[in-house]
């Protein structure tokens, strides 16, 4: 490469933090700014920046030696053979497949992209689901955990944090049961204790490792009311409706988890698809249900320790229940959310983590951490049962107990994040070798067709690799991933703005062409 396309590359780079003037903060110091002009002045740039443009830019991506060969199941031909001694670094490439955006932005963005597209097709169809479901009632519900001591937080209109008439009343640790102050969204006393001494620590870490059988016992508990309001039996509600549902966890600022869930009622499976659900259970009578299902919902969580009591667990008083509205509904038109709404909530609370709070000196945060390794330290190793019901919450202490998946789905509610990435892939490689023939292609006719061939898959792939290590050779190359990542984005916002501009002027063909379906 040239000095001149060299110098190039570096001005199409977002600016680099060196001081307080950029804007993109990538804390690059003198020793990383070296390691990255050598990286950009190397005689294999262009191998190593053809292999960071192959793994979307990820920040920290996994290196694998080995070799893998395809075969066709019918015939037993051998289709391709791969190595990584082929490539030119003499290493593969992976993406590290990260949810969390403060861990790898790239590798986030993709997540939520692909969780964006399997919760919209879930609620409007696609992706092989029927567009049938969009008649079928939806409800958008928020599960949350109960308190476990006063917190600071927001008011609505600017009210005051927690005002009391008798502003000198005290707890028992002789702090103040009131706080007079109108707290921002980016104050750090939000979700802080107000008395950290009276906040039950324990019990919330209690609560986050059985929240996912609280889960559980939600979705039977819906089953069961759903069974009697539709006067049939357990074992025939099959034959009359079917539950669906894809739900994330997110972290409140106080360290709590707390359940986003679609909920959709279709009628019995058919062949073709879904059957409408019953007339009887509109959006509104579903709500209802979801509600009353999670107000039920009791476990009796087993002591951790010899000295600790039993708990008996619940989800939170605060139920929020609300009906989606798609193109072909007008359900509860006060209080709908759209489609697209709700995917890009869902899809956002599922890159978000503890991790999201870490970078602010929270103490809070420290100590349900520190409550949950001690808890784990004391954990009684076997139960009358001869069971270990705590044996592994030393392993969950940096998520503060939680265990759970961030995102689930019922097995039928849409189509799955393998489907989407084995179509991804496929859809690259033909996308490919139609620029290198020059050939046209149909992006919505091919989506079509690679997720058709997800389910008659004739290649098989036997393949023996080594783990080899994760990231880049030094912090100047993991700057440029996360700086040309950074661009990436920009780009994609740009794009989307573009696009938004053209429907909004209901110039529907230029839409067509310019969209991208991956």
């Amino acid at each position: 490469m040239s000095l001149a396309t060299r110098n190039e590359v570096w001005d199409a780079l977002p600016p680099l933090r060196f001081g307080e003037e950029h804007p993109l903060d990538l804390d690059v110091d003198e020793t990383t700014e070296r390691q990255l002009v050598a990286r950009l002045f190397s005689r294999d740039f262009d191998d190593w920046s053809e292999v960071l443009s192959r793994v979307g830019f990820c920040a920290n991506p996994i290196r694998l030696v080995g070799r893998s060969q395809s075969f066709d199941t019918r015939t037993g031909e051998l289709v391709r053979s791969y190595g990584s001694g082929d490539e030119a670094l003499g290493v593969t490439f992976t993406r590290c497949g990260n949810r969390r955006a403060d861990k790898c932005e790239s590798c986030s963005r993709l997540y939520a992209a692909d969780t964006f597209q399997l919760i919209r097709a879930g609620i409007a169809g696609g992706k092989t689901v029927p567009e049938t479901v969009a008649d079928n009632p939806l409800v958008f519900a928020t599960l949350t955990a109960p308190s476990f001591g006063p917190v600071h937080g927001t008011r609505p209109n600017g009210g005051r944090c927690r005002p009391r008439r008798d502003t000198g009343h005290r707890c028992p640790h002789g702090r103040p049961t009131s706080c007079m102050a109108v707290h921002g969204d980016d104050d750090p006393m939000v979700g802080q204790p107000i008395c950290a001494d009276c906040y039950d620590y324990a019990s919330q870490v209690v609560w986050q490792w059985w929240a996912p059988e609280l889960w559980r016992r939600f979705t039977i508990t819906l089953r069961r009311l759903l069974t009697q309001y539709l006067g049939t039996t357990p074992g025939r509600l099959g034959e009359v409706a079917g539950l669906q549902y894809a739900k994330v966890a997110e972290y409140q600022l106080r360290g709590a988890v707390h359940f986003h869930a679609l909920v959709r009622l279709d009628g019995p499976q058919t062949p073709d698809g879904f059957a409408p659900a019953p007339a009887a259970v509109t959006a509104p009578v579903l709500a209802a249900l979801v509600e009353r299902a999670a107000t039920a919902v009791r476990f009796t969580a087993p002591p951790v320790h010899d000295d600790d009591p039993a708990r008996v667990l619940a989800f939170g008083a605060q139920v929020d229940t609300r009906a989606v509205r798609t193109s072909r509904r007008t359900d509860d038109p006060d209080r709908s959310l759209t489609p697209e709404q709700v995917a890009g909530y869902l899809a956002k609370y599922a890159t978000k983590s503890t991790g999201d709070n870490e970078a602010k000196d929270n103490a809070h945060l420290r100590r349900l951490e520190a409550t949950a390794r001690h808890l784990a330290g004391r954990a009684v190793t076997l139960d009358e049962d001869g069971d270990a019901p705590y044996g592994l919450l030393g392993k969950w202490a940096h998520t503060l107990g939680f265990r759970g998946h961030f995102a689930t789905k019922s097995r039928r509610y849409s189509v799955t994040l393998g489907q989407l990435r084995r179509a991804r892939r496929r859809a690259q490689a033909r996308i490919a070798e139609a620029n290198r023939t020059g050939t046209p292609i149909d992006l919505r006719q091919l989506e079509a067709e690679l997720l058709a061939d997800d389910h008659d898959e004739t290649t098989i792939v036997i393949g023996s690799w080594t783990y080899a290590g994760s990231g880049w050779a030094n912090g100047g190359e993991t700057a440029l991933a996360v700086a040309a990542a950074a661009r990436a984005r920009e780009y994609a916002q740009e794009r989307a703005a573009h696009r938004r501009n053209i429907r909004l002027r209901g110039d529907s063909d230029a839409s067509t062409k310019t969209s991208a379906v991956w």
